[in-house]
């Protein structure tokens, strides 16, 4: 086999291939047992019709069609490979030239990876946000916390923001109660806004005895119709905080005094605002090489994903919609290339422990077991995606340490104490 690469835009190629018909023997031969086995003959078991009788009967032509068609993907990948062209869309094939016992020429038009030209990531200067621990931070922390060990005590008044009512709930849709609908003795924290959309709202102002009705979106109800809610209030409750004192401190944790917890809380909040700090110069390091890198996006792939997205929601004739999805797609391109190019450049390998630990991070987002959530992905074919993912994280932890980052105050910021650290054994590719 021969072939050629022509550059016909920075993100669309053209591969001319040509194959000499020795390369194409195997292919016919399997042809002919396909043909063989789809067409009765009289005379013949199917299966076993002899190469002459299919050429009288069926036809070489159709037996040479069906070998070249499973001939082309083999070539086309194989030249592919020999020039790394990095494909990354549909092909389209053009059959130029077969001369039966001699050659096959063909040519395929691909969509491929740009090149990303890289700056020189030492001159680059990211500014993030101070590191800052207020006492109002730590107030919310200590009163998170006391709020854990408050009691909940009866109350003779109206409800506000932060009571704890006991409820009767019943959903209605056109005066019928929806399957489901009902609930009875639910304890819940008025301003959580954690339940029915306008329950909050409604609470407001009711009492123990008090029933009311609101209207809501409900779920399986479409955009824009409404439901009623009737609420019962049984009993108002108030949340009781122990007080703020070395006692609470003692009882709350594994500290004598109330400054030292506070002192423990100042601490962790500080190594939050760094991971913080961190991801903030990440997404700004991100952001300032996508405004400042040429990267070109394959038109036709960005068509072909936007039809697809705009079919699946049944809006093709949308064009407001249509643009809309179309800058999102370029804009998810361009920092997929981008990403990829930096873990090429640095050359990243993902290994296994930074690969379960990924996995048990986001499985804990899902509030799913790590093992289960393993299945799901591998049922998906998404393993490769997470692989990815870690990648492009420990390529731009890399990068980031060796950019200038600097807070509001002007200090230098030093990340290297957040990046991932090295582990063993990479992922098989």
């Amino acid at each position: 086999m021969k072939s050629t690469v022509e550059t016909l835009s920075p993100t669309r190629v053209r591969l001319d291939i040509e194959v000499p018909y020795s390369e194409l023997t195997q292919h016919v031969s399997d042809a002919y047992k396909k043909v063989a086995a789809q067409v009765n003959i009289p005379g013949f078991r199917k299966g076993k019709i002899p190469a002459a009788m299919i050429d009288q009967r069926v036809g070489r032509g159709t037996v040479l069609d069906e070998a070249i068609n499973s001939a082309l993907p083999e070539f086309y990948s194989k030249a592919a490979r020999e020039h790394t062209v990095l494909v990354i869309g549909r092909p389209t094939v053009d059959v130029k030239e077969f001369v039966d016992n001699e050659k096959l020429v063909f040519t395929v038009e691909v969509d491929v990876r740009p090149e990303v030209k890289l700056p020189d990531f030492s001159k680059i200067e990211i500014k993030v946000d101070d590191v800052v621990v207020t006492d109002t931070d730590i107030t919310e922390q200590v009163d998170e916390l006391r709020a854990r060990f408050g009691t909940l005590n009866t109350v003779e008044r109206a409800i506000k923001n932060g009571d704890f009512p006991t409820l009767d709930l019943t959903a209605r849709i056109n005066g019928e109660e929806v399957d489901g609908g009902a609930a009875s003795d639910i304890s819940y924290e008025v301003g959580s806004n954690r339940m029915i959309d306008g329950l909050d709202d409604a609470l407001i102002g009711m009492s123990a005895g008090d029933k009311k009705d609101f209207e809501t979106q409900l779920v399986g109800q479409a955009e824009g119709e409404k439901g009623v809610v009737e609420v019962v209030v049984k009993v108002v409750k108030e949340r009781e905080l122990p007080p703020m004192d070395d006692a609470f401190a003692k009882l709350a944790s594994e500290f004598d005094t109330l400054d030292e917890l506070k002192a423990d809380f100042a601490t962790r909040l500080e190594r939050v605002k760094k991971m913080e700090q961190g991801a903030q110069a990440r997404d700004l390091l991100v952001e300032k090489l996508l405004a400042e890198t040429e990267i070109p996006v394959p038109d036709l792939l960005v068509d072909e994903e936007v039809n697809d997205h705009l079919s699946g929601e049944g809006r093709l004739e949308d064009a407001e919609h249509r643009a809309e999805v179309d800058g999102q797609v370029r804009s998810s391109l361009k920092s997929d290339f981008l990403l990829d190019a930096i873990v090429k450049a640095e050359e990243v390998q993902v290994t296994e422990v930074e690969l379960t630990e990924y996995l048990v991070r986001t499985s804990q987002r899902y509030g799913m077991a790590p093992e289960q959530f393993a299945q799901e992905l591998q049922k998906a074919g998404q393993i490769q995606q997470l692989v990815a993912e870690v990648a492009r994280a420990k390529a731009l932890a890399g990068v980031l340490s060796r950019i200038s980052i600097k807070d509001a105050s002007g200090a230098a910021v030093d990340l290297e104490a957040l990046a991932p650290k090295p582990a063993a054994t990479p992922v098989a590719e």
